[in-house]
């Protein structure tokens, strides 16, 4: 691990009891805010990234903001989502990858690197790179998503059956939970994905992309059990993940969907509610919530992937 400055950061500050309260409060769930509030209808439901972005990750926290992150060069842009305009908060450098992020209660971003193995944390109010964690060998991975979850940051990696578990501030080591029980590890395929805490916070659970398999994950030992699906037989190109109450989103990429499930408390099952599409969605990646809304950003993984490419963000009703 690599700290880029020497003062401490304001969950450091802010002490341990109330940083576990501020975890409890959004393990999983999304900004507190979310179950009241409403977006105008006057507010944009489409807008635009800069040309050649190519965003994948998207996380909103309890103002109405969108933070979106870059394969291209690790860049993270801010949209406004009453006017859908936009800027670019960190720039990124040549050779890093932003994916997967979540917003902290406290302004930091937890950034997944994609295939260098690393995890990055930004402070969304200056821009500046807080941290740096090696998570695991540069090539052979791939660090994809990330769920802020008690005292830690659980990243996947698609590409081995590990999950890590980073600190939350200065205090602590990262943890290697390794994925055991029903999980089943492809080769040469995209596997752990999407990740949210379960109803109950006690435990994660886990999109494998391929075949498309959820997978309730135990904190204690990393044992994991496939999540039954009733009224669907497998959640193929299964990416992004979003949990609110007992309601999981599962984003399905390249099929240009969203499926709906319904969770029992432990996960144990989950029960297909309905599917939701839009013309829209051109290979949507991940979600994120503000509202009555969802707002998902468009990869384009089927389509030219250059600096003139066009990106878009959409919002879709809950």
């Amino acid at each position: 691990m690599t700290w880029n400055h020497p003062q401490p950061s304001r969950r450091t500050v802010l002490g341990g009891a109330a940083v576990a309260a501020l975890a409890a409060a959004t393990a999983g769930v999304g900004a507190a805010h979310a179950a009241s509030s409403a977006a105008p209808a006057a507010w944009p439901s489409e807008f635009p990234l800069p040309d050649g972005f190519l965003p994948e990750g998207i996380t909103i926290g309890r103002r109405p903001y969108a933070y979106m992150g870059s394969r291209a060069n690790g860049a993270v842009y801010r949209t406004d989502l009453r006017t859908g305009e936009g800027r670019v908060i960190h720039a990124g450098a040549p050779g890093t990858v932003a994916v997967g992020l979540k917003l902290d209660e406290d302004g930091l971003l937890y950034i997944s690197g994609g295939g260098g193995g690393s995890a990055r944390v930004v402070d969304s109010r200056t821009g500046e790179l807080v941290a740096t964690y090696q998570l695991t060998d540069s090539t052979g991975h791939f660090i994809n998503d990330v769920i802020l979850l008690g005292d830690r940051a659980w990243f996947t990696d698609s590409r081995d059956a590990v999950l890590y578990g980073v600190p939350r501030g200065r205090k602590g080591v990262v943890r290697r939970l390794p994925l055991t029980g029903d999980w089943v590890q492809t080769p040469n395929v995209n596997n752990a994905n999407g990740i949210v805490g379960t109803p109950d916070g006690r435990g994660l659970i886990v999109v494998s992309s391929s075949p498309g398999r959820l997978y309730h994950v135990d904190l204690a030992g990393g044992h994991a059990t496939e999540i039954a699906l009733v009224g669907a037989a497998d959640v193929a190109n299964g990416d992004g993940l979003l949990r609110i109450g007992r309601t999981l989103y599962v984003v399905q990429n390249r099929l240009n969907l969203i499926s709906v499930f319904d969770l029992d408390t432990k996960a144990p099952s989950a029960t297909l509610r309905r599917t939701v599409t839009d013309p829209r969605f051109d290979v949507p990646t991940t979600a994120a919530r503000w509202g009555d809304r969802l707002y998902l950003v468009n990869a384009r993984f089927t389509s030219p992937q250059t600096p003139d490419t066009t990106f878009t963000g959409v919002a879709v009703p809950v």
